[in-house]
C-alpha cells in the first residue's frame, strides 16, 4: 500500500492504454508516480532446515511417556511431546517417538 506524500490519501494503480507502463496517482490532488519495472534475476528459494521434535538421545531420557502403538512395529509405548502450531482455538499438536530402540520412528497427531 502506497500513500501520497502531498496529502495522504491511499494511491491507486493505473495502467496506461497501449503501453505497459504503470503509475501511481492519487484521487485527491494532483500527485503521480511513474513506476518502472526491473525485474533483476529469479532468486531460488532456500529450503529451511527442520529442527528435530526429539533431538538425540539425551533429550529421550527426560521425555515423558505414554501408551500409544506405534503405526511401523506396533510397539505399545511412545515419548511424546505437545507443541501450539496452529492458531490459538485449535487444539495443540501431540508428536510422538516410538520408545522401542529399533524402531525410533516419529508421527504426529492433530
Amino acid at each position: 500500500m502506497e500513500f501520497c506524500p502531498t496529502c495522504g490519501t491511499l494511491l491507486q494503480l493505473e495502467l496506461a492504454q497501449g503501453t505497459q507502463k504503470c503509475r501511481f496517482f492519487c484521487p485527491t490532488c494532483p500527485y503521480v508516480c511513474s513506476i518502472e519495472r526491473k525485474i533483476k534475476k529469479k532468486e531460488h528459494l532456500v529450503k529451511k532446515q527442520v529442527d528435530a521434535i526429539f533431538s538425540g538421545a539425551e533429550a529421550l531420557k527426560y521425555a515423558p511417556k505414554t501408551k500409544a502403538n506405534c503405526p511401523h512395529c506396533n510397539y505399545g509405548e511412545a515419548y511424546f511431546r505437545q507443541m501450539q502450531i496452529r492458531s490459538a482455538d485449535e487444539p495443540m499438536t501431540t508428536f510422538y517417538k516410538c520408545a522401542n530402540e529399533h524402531c525410533s520412528r516419529e508421527w504426529r497427531e492433530d
